[in-house]
């Protein structure tokens, strides 16, 4: 009672593979006796030979692990993947860096601290890549005595 050879033909019908060729199994010996691919079309027709939908992918999985990374689990250094630069671009660090300096260069300026003179000249050098980080330029302030003297 071997239906390899209709599954086959069925397949080749329907543009699927054998394991998705559905024969029912109140009629298998319907089935038996067809042959040719006339007789398999004649099956297909009425019902006793059908291709079983697709399965697709679940995405439940996904969507517990995305909700957690939502909520900044698995973000850890163990579960990184590729290069620093992959997980935040040179361009993204550089940006962040900038804005932090120029933030600060701003505030430094807003309360008196550094004349206007020296915050354009310390501005340039940030610009330039001078310093990699706001404790960087402070440090570089402080040596070269660049704070504003306070008279008085």
């Amino acid at each position: 009672m071997s239906l390899r050879s209709q599954r086959r033909l069925a397949a080749s019908i329907l543009g699927v593979g054998v394991n998705r060729v559905w024969i029912d199994p109140e009629r298998v010996d319907e089935v038996e006796t067809a042959i040719t691919r006339e007789e398999i079309k004649r099956l297909i027709d009425r019902g006793v030979i059908r291709a079983q939908p697709l399965k697709g992918q679940s995405r439940g999985r996904t969507r517990i692990l995305k909700a957690k990374r939502r909520k900044g689990r698995r973000r850890g250094p163990g579960s990184r993947k590729g290069s620093k630069y992959a997980v935040v671009s040179r361009k993204r660090r550089w940006i962040n860096r900038i804005r932090a300096l120029r933030k600060r260069l701003r505030l430094l300026r807003d309360r008196r601290i550094i004349t206007v003179s020296t915050y354009r000249m310390l501005y340039r050098k940030a610009k330039g890549g001078m310093f990699k980080s706001c404790a960087d330029l402070e440090r570089y302030i402080e040596e070269h005595k660049l704070r504003r003297r306070i008279l008085g």
